[in-house]
């Protein structure tokens, strides 16, 4: 498919005089640019659009010729890749490359043999990289914007952190997600980083793992899949001081979490199975306590983990229908984790943050129900042209 589209200048650049029709005009300049477009009635598959742009100069009775220009971003100190119309890559075409190299995990060179086997589009590695780097950028203001404060005003946050490898160093990869929203983040495993994203006033239930910077948040529960996964090992253990603290708790976790699963299916208010069981929580309490400096290094330190996240083990008891398990956090991060497998990771510090930007879109999408792509391919197009970008899709209706 092939098109030609003429811009041209509607008023003096110098005295802001509207041009009348019949001003005198000439090209100026000119570009050809490359897009996919959605598959037509009676034509199935992607088709490549090739658009010729010609920027028309017009002369003003002031005698000042004006020409225009492609669509161009503020400057930005943080990035090194400009966003700007005068690209080869068309918008659906950017997002096409951001499905491949991140959805479908497929190398750059991948990408690139993709695309000129199946689309007959030749562009080279540094191109498509160019590409990824500038959705990450054209993207950058929605997550401020429409995502992090659904992050930071969730009533329910799911949090969870896996290794992650920038060029040489060793960085974690962070996701926060709620109904609606899921944010990524590299940085170091720290509570700064954890108060650069949810601030020091987040008041909504936080579910996460034994990480200590969690602590700064009140409102906390703990996944239970992850300690009763550690009480299962101590259970299995050949140490004999192992064994009978794995049992003890293993048997505690059956007992109450039984309890849980038939509050949730009893009326409202559930009762408090805290106060209910308040002997047997103070009785394993006691036992955590004799176990404080065990000589069985594992054993030591679930009975510690214990005593330290208490109120947050046990805060399902006094509301039973809070999750038990941090699965939101590990779905969410899973394929990412398969990904980092394959790309070991991401080169530089602009290459972690377009990643961080681009799957926090992605993921927040598919979390409403909703393709990411239109959507992408919107929010390049508007940008490049210095607009701000479109607001996230609504979650979609339920079926």
């Amino acid at each position: 498919m092939q098109e030609e589209i003429l811009h041209s200048p509607d008023r003096c650049r110098c005295c802001g005089t509207p041009f009348p029709a019949d001003a005198p005009t000439k090209g100026y300049n000119g570009r050809y640019a490359l897009d996919v477009v959605a598959p037509t009635s009676g034509s199935p598959g992607l088709e490549v659009r090739h658009t010729k742009h010609v920027y028309l100069q017009r002369q003003c009775s002031c005698g000042h010729w004006t020409h225009a220009e492609p669509g161009r971003c503020a400057e930005n100190t943080d990035w090194q890749v400009e966003l700007t119309e005068w690209h080869l890559a068309g918008p659906m075409l950017v997002a096409l490359i951001c499905a491949l190299s991140l959805r479908q995990r497929v190398s750059r060179r991948g990408v690139q043999e993709f695309l000129a086997d199946w689309l007959g589009v030749s562009l080279s590695i540094a191109a498509i990289h160019q590409c990824l780097h500038e959705a990450g950028r054209a993207v950058a203001p929605v997550i401020e914007r429409d995502i992090v404060p659904l992050i930071r005003e969730a009533e329910l946050l799911h949090v969870d952190e896996t290794g992650w490898k920038e060029g040489n160093q060793l960085l974690w990869l962070w996701v926060f997600t709620c109904t609606t929203a899921t944010l990524f983040a590299i940085g170091r495993r720290s509570r700064r980083m954890l108060h650069k994203i949810l601030g020091e006033a987040f008041v909504g239930w936080l579910m996460s793992d034994g990480f200590w910077a969690y602590r700064d948040y009140d409102r906390r529960l703990r996944c239970l899949a992850h300690l009763i996964r550690k009480a299962h090992g101590l259970d299995q253990s050949l140490d004999p001081l192992a064994r009978p603290f794995g049992a003890a708790t293993l048997a505690l976790f059956e007992d109450l979490l039984q309890q849980v699963y038939q509050a949730r299916e009893g009326p409202q208010p559930p009762a408090d199975l805290y106060q209910k069981n308040r002997g047997k929580l103070d009785a394993f309490n006691d036992l955590c306590v004799d176990h404080w400096d065990c000589a069985h290094e594992k054993t030591r330190q679930l009975a510690r983990e214990f005593t330290h996240d208490w109120e947050a083990i046990w805060a399902v008891l006094e509301f039973p229908r809070l999750p038990i398990t941090n699965n939101w956090a590990e779905q969410a991060l899973r394929h990412w984790v398969i990904s980092r497998r394959i790309s070991q990771g991401t080169r530089t510090e602009q290459g972690s943050l377009a990643f961080a930007l681009l799957v926090s879109v992605i993921e927040t999408c598919r979390k409403r129900g909703v393709s990411p792509w239109p959507y992408l391919a919107q929010v390049v197009q508007q940008r490049r042209k210095g607009e701000p970008a479109p607001v996230l899709p609504e979650p979609a209706p339920a079926p």
